[in-house]
């Protein structure tokens, strides 16, 4: 199928469009952050509103209309900026779908831009309340760094597949890995502000410029719960991902594992995952020692999208690089 230039040249508009808008959203969460009231003050807002209704039962009391904090305020506009920016995100691969008339996932380029969509619309469910709002600059800043990456170092102009991928199995396989990887972004940015957390509001440092930073997080209990639960759902789709690939390299190359790079990586940050669910339900290492492993598995899993896809050799050699 002959390659539409127009709609490609539209689907890089709308990825680039759509990074300049995740930009101007992570603006304002940092904004959002650094505005947002510690726990204590918090506390004596809530105080403060509860004055208030007791004030409000007496004779000839007016209210007045309480006012959003301009914290609050910073968090909406930078969502609603993230559905904004989503939206074209996704228009974009779709357009590179439509364009080259293949799955828009076939080289590096197209499988980071799915996997950074995956990781934002899983954060658009998980952190729908007040109080995660605040993790948004963690999730943006290095779906920036991605998609950045992957917009310069990795792009990839829109043309066929390499024969090895025209299978039906590249939507099905590649689609489930993305999103696995994309809500393991979630988890892993989760597990590491977990132990930031605890590093500074447990010592000297937790009165610092730092510290009070730290503060404004959600608790540690929170950011571990959503760290656990994150990886509970992606786990089984990696699971299933690497599974069908299995299926896909016996009809492909008449073996379901060869022990290739990418298949031995991909199985060693499965097995840390499962350690970190293993390790989050045992005692004595569901805190530090359970975060690091989860943390351990996302670092597996960018080694894996890098190193293993663009220094080492192997089957699974698919960069498209130019």
């Amino acid at each position: 199928m002959p390659i539409d230039d127009n709609l490609a040249r539209w689907s890089d508009i709308s990825f680039e469009t759509a990074f300049v808008v995740y930009l101007l959203a992570a603006i304002l969460f940092i904004a959002q952050l650094a505005t947002t009231r510690t726990a204590t003050l918090s506390r004596a807002a809530s105080l403060h509103r509860q004055l208030v209704t007791a004030t409000s039962s007496t004779p000839g009391y007016v209210p007045v209309p309480e006012r959003r904090a301009p914290s609050e305020r910073l968090g909406r506009t930078g969502l609603a900026l993230v559905m904004l920016a989503l939206t074209l995100h996704v228009g974009s691969i779709v357009l590179r779908g439509i364009a080259t008339g293949r799955p828009p996932w076939g080289n590096m380029y197209e499988f980071v831009s799915v996997t950074c969509a995956a990781g934002i619309l899983a954060g658009l469910i998980v952190l729908r309340s007040e109080q995660l709002r605040t993790l948004w600059v963690f999730v943006l800043v290095p779906t920036l760094i991605l998609l950045f990456i992957a917009g310069t170092v990795l792009y990839a102009n829109a043309a066929p597949v390499v024969p090895a991928l025209q299978s039906y199995w590249l939507p099905v396989h590649v689609s489930i890995v993305s999103l696995g990887s994309g809500v393991f972004l979630i988890s892993g940015a989760a597990s590491t502000l977990f132990l930031i957390r605890i590093r500074y509001l447990n010592s000297a440092v937790a009165d610092s410029r730092v510290g009070q930073v730290v503060a404004r997080l959600p608790s540690a209990q929170s950011l571990d719960v959503l760290a656990y639960k994150t990886t509970i759902f992606a786990f089984p789709l990696f699971g299933i991902g690497v599974i069908l690939g299995a299926i896909w390299a016996e009809a492909a190359w008449g073996r379901f594992w060869g022990w290739d790079p990418k298949e031995t990586v991909s199985f060693i940050a499965w097995i840390i995952y499962a350690a970190y669910l293993h390790a989050r339900a045992t005692s004595g290492w569901r805190d530090t020692r359970a975060a690091w492993i989860n943390i351990a598995g996302f670092v597996a899993m960018l080694f894996n999208l890098f190193i293993i896809n663009m220094v080492v050799s192997g089957l699974h050699s698919y960069a498209g690089l130019n």
